[in-house]
């Protein structure tokens, strides 16, 4: 299972102690979301490319846990986010889009380019049947923020909740992919996810339903290495030496 942490300069902690954490955690990887954390593995090389080594690299290798490099935008309107994400698609394993409001939770659901759509329900912005619909058809993950489960209190936890819940009736109806976090911004955030699936169990969340949100952010990372990769040419079209019959 992964989680996906925001580092510095977005979080209180860097990537390196994320991942520490995360590894005695028991996860097998860390998205990084902020961009400005650690280099993207295109553009370093990184397993596969046959270039230096990036920091996500480096990471992995002292930690013994995965490091993805990924972005998160947050934009104004959908216009700069369609610009942004151009911008970062061939050089971030995972990207993600802020929702918030119904212009860009809607843009970010029919992007193919786009991974997750993150914080749906954060704002103004409302998550319905079209939106699902379209998430599905376009394999758009929606993550479901579990911070408020662990870090808000009153009226603001119980909204958050109830936003979560009527999330979730929609997406599992529709059947659109989903993901899970604690949404952290310090490795003091960090839950084990055992916690995380024991606490959002505890909120009428299904256990296995959560662990896959959890597994999901590693499932994209995986999938966006391979079609990067030299040998991909196309969904299940991949380049490599045949031998000949005789």
């Amino acid at each position: 299972m992964y989680e996906a942490v925001h580092a510095r300069p977005d979080g209180d902690a860097t990537a390196a102690r994320h991942a520490a954490t995360a590894a005695r955690y028991g996860y097998e990887g860390v998205v990084v979301r902020t961009r400005e954390a650690i280099d993207p593995a295109g553009a370093g090389g990184g397993a596969g490319t046959g270039g230096r080594s990036s920091d996500a690299d480096a990471l992995r290798e002292e930690y013994g846990i995965d490091v993805v490099d990924a972005v998160e935008i947050d934009a104004d309107g959908a216009t700069s986010a369609s610009g942004a994400v151009g911008n970062y698609r061939s050089d971030r394993t995972v990207v993600c889009v802020v929702g918030g409001d119904d212009g860009l939770n809607r843009f970010a659901v029919e992007e193919p380019r786009v991974d997750v759509l993150v914080r749906p329900m954060d704002g103004s912005g409302d998550f319905n049947h079209v939106l699902a619909k379209a998430a599905r058809d376009n394999g758009v993950h929606v993550e479901f923020d579990l911070g408020p489960l662990f870090r808000a209190t009153g009226g603001k936890r119980v909204r958050a909740l109830a936003d979560l819940r009527k999330l979730r009736e929609i997406v599992t109806y529709y059947d659109a992919p989903h993901v899970v976090s604690a949404n952290p911004r310090s490795h003091l955030e960090l839950r084990a996810p055992r916690e995380v699936v024991a606490a959002a169990e505890a909120v009428g969340f299904d256990a296995e339903w959560v662990r896959e949100g959890l597994r999901a952010w590693g499932e994209i990372a995986a999938r966006n290495r391979e079609r990067r990769s030299e040998a991909f040419i196309e969904p299940g079209v991949r380049r490599g030496r045949y031998e000949e019959d005789g």
